[in-house]
């Protein structure tokens, strides 16, 4: 029987971001990054993959590890960190193309098997056999991205494109953590460039592909310019460049007849603070990576959301996109039901987890140092790596979307409250019921009866008190 898929799509102890949706056969793998629960920087882990079979997207299976990186001659103490991978299949043969933390340059691996494991095999390289990166004149290579044509052809796709400001901000950290490290950071967006038959050398030089901030004057991007995250897709007639934009925290998109030019700016598809749905954040945002699948005739945008009060425990998210008579597509609403097909049933218990809606009294805003970890609540999870809502105040509003609601008549939650507290419960804009929470120390379950119309609607605690709780679960009847 097909469980149902809830978001994140992957265990909640997982932190696979930047994650690279590919149909090989009849299963559906996720290529990322992996983050490290409690972690001091981004991506502290070797690549793992997962996989689900196309007609049941609840059903993931972890492939384990399946690249190191340690082989890589430029990984020269055999510790460095891996950014986010792609993944492309050429003549039953898998490459995986990376970068190296701080590199200017890409990696790649190869595997006879979608699932790994991979072994290095090489650097991407001028035809003169300079590494692409270290030729005087290079660009500084960043979130490799590959695509196989249907005439064979492969391109690469990479870039790092910031504002003067962030790029500024980069630099001061570096000196700060003491490294001697030359960046040559642009702000003119990303390259595409073809591949020869091995996969390794330069059919044709880099050139420009999306702008950035610097020259996106009159070309339709202004405002989302390209910052990071370079994918391609092709559906029907059209390609599809999806990348992450300045703002962040948003993957959007660009459509063309060509893999390698014209590109027109048409959105977002993804924001992981829901901002564009919404006005303002109803979720804790930061940075965003993804990419399209289509599975089984229906198109899906995979991103990442950020958990914990920091940027690097991300973890995996996907929504259904509806493809547009013209091809486009609209903005995808974050949803606790994520690859599920259709609303979530309204008759069992649920993780606290898959909240999509997270936000203090003052709102939500940018997951980052600046933030006063103390007003705001947080997904976390504890030392047996079970997830739960911390930091629950007054004020607090916890959201899912959406439910199928059929006769319910009782809701309740499992929680540990510092002092009595009231949870109001509203579905869409109608107050449904209310939850007396006593003080309790240990996790306790609390039942309240409710009065819910028979229709699909979100889901809606709002706290009211002074106590503080942790949130672990919540039932109907």
């Amino acid at each position: 029987m097909i469980k149902q898929a809830f978001n994140p799509y992957l265990p909640s102890w997982e932190y696979v971001p930047d994650g690279e949706p590919h149909v090989f056969k009849d299963r559906v793998y996720v290529y990322g990054s992996h983050d490290r629960f409690n972690g001091s920087t981004y991506c502290m882990e070797p690549y793992v993959c997962w996989s689900a079979p196309v007609k049941d997207l609840s059903d993931w299976t972890c492939h384990g590890i399946i690249y190191t990186g340690r082989e890589d001659p430029l990984n020269e103490t055999g510790k460095r960190l891996m950014f986010a991978p792609d993944v492309v299949e050429k003549e039953g043969i898998y490459y995986l193309f990376y970068g190296l933390d701080t590199s200017d340059t890409i990696s790649v691996a190869k595997s006879d098997k979608p699932e790994g494991p991979f072994t290095f095999y090489g650097h991407v390289h001028h035809k003169d056999g300079t590494i692409l990166g270290k030729k005087k004149g290079d660009r500084q290579q960043f979130d490799p991205g590959v695509f196989k044509d249907e005439d064979g052809q492969v391109y690469l796709y990479s870039g790092f494109s910031s504002t003067p400001e962030v790029i500024e901000r980069i630099k001061k950290k570096i000196q700060k953590q003491g490294l001697n490290i030359d960046i040559n950071i642009s702000t003119t967006g990303n390259l595409v460039m073809k591949l020869e038959e091995d996969m390794l050398t330069l059919k044709s030089e880099p050139v420009p592909l999306l702008p950035g901030v610097s020259n996106s004057k009159g070309t339709g991007f202004e405002g989302h310019e390209f910052f990071e995250a370079s994918s391609m897709r092709k559906f029907k007639d059209n390609y599809y460049a999806i990348y992450s934009s300045v703002n962040g925290h948003e993957l959007c998109y660009a459509m063309s007849k060509y893999p390698d030019r014209d590109f027109e700016y048409k959105g977002v598809l993804h924001s992981n603070g829901n901002i564009g749905i919404e006005e303002k954040p109803s979720y804790y945002y930061a940075n965003n990576h993804g990419s399209i699948v289509e599975i089984e005739g229906s198109y899906y945008i995979f991103g990442h959301r950020h958990t914990h009060y920091t940027q690097y425990q991300r973890q995996g998210v996907a929504e259904k996109l509806k493809m547009n008579p013209d091809g486009t597509f609209n903005q995808a609403e974050m949803t606790s039901c994520g690859l599920n097909k259709g609303p979530l049933k309204a008759l069992e218990d649920y993780p606290s987890y898959i909240a999509c809606v997270l936000m203090s009294k003052q709102g939500a805003c940018k997951e980052d140092v600046s933030m006063d970890s103390s007003l705001h609540p947080a997904i976390t999870q504890d030392e047996n790596k079970e997830a739960y809502i911390t930091n629950i105040q007054d004020g607090t509003v916890i959201g899912y979307k959406y439910f199928d609601y059929q006769d319910v008549s009782q809701i309740s939650v499992v929680v540990t409250s510092s002092l009595d507290c009231q949870w109001d419960i509203y579905t869409g804009n109608k107050k449904v019921g209310v939850l007396d929470i006593k003080k309790c120390d240990s996790y306790t379950k609390v039942t309240t009866k409710v009065c819910v119309e028979n229709q699909v609607n979100d889901l809606r605690f709002v706290c009211r008190g002074k106590s503080v709780l942790k949130f672990k679960s919540f039932s109907f009847n």
